[in-house]
């Protein structure tokens, strides 16, 4: 999948490798093993059902509909949208429109729950 990081300053982190400066050691790791394995991914569809394995990747709801999440380290939470948005679908199509994204724009890490 391809990856874009929109926020400037979380770009220059993680290009000059200073992410784990700005986000401790243990963070930093898991920062780079999950931007490892979206790249890897051919779609956001090799993360199909929501919420398992260890990445645990799911859409927001509400004020941060369209935007996804997979875990870091707890309680943050690297958020992504994708580059075209899928077209929206009823629920019973859902795995396609996950299969249909396949290039993300990170915008954030932080915590969700706040």
């Amino acid at each position: 999948m391809d990856l874009y990081v929109s926020d400037r300053n979380l770009r220059r982190a993680i290009d000059d490798g200073t992410v784990g400066q700005r986000y401790g050691t243990d963070m930093a790791k898991k920062i780079k093993l999950r931007l490892a394995v979206l790249r890897a991914a051919e779609s956001l569809g090799d993360f199909w059902p929501p919420k398992s394995g260890p990445e645990r990747c799911h859409e927001l709801k509400g004020d941060r509909a369209g935007t996804f999440s997979v875990d870091l380290k707890q309680p943050y939470r690297l958020l992504f949208k994708p580059i075209e948005p899928a077209p929206p679908l009823d629920r019973s199509a859902e795995r396609q429109r996950w299969q249909a994204i396949t290039a993300t724009d990170i915008v954030a890490i932080e915590d969700t729950h706040e």
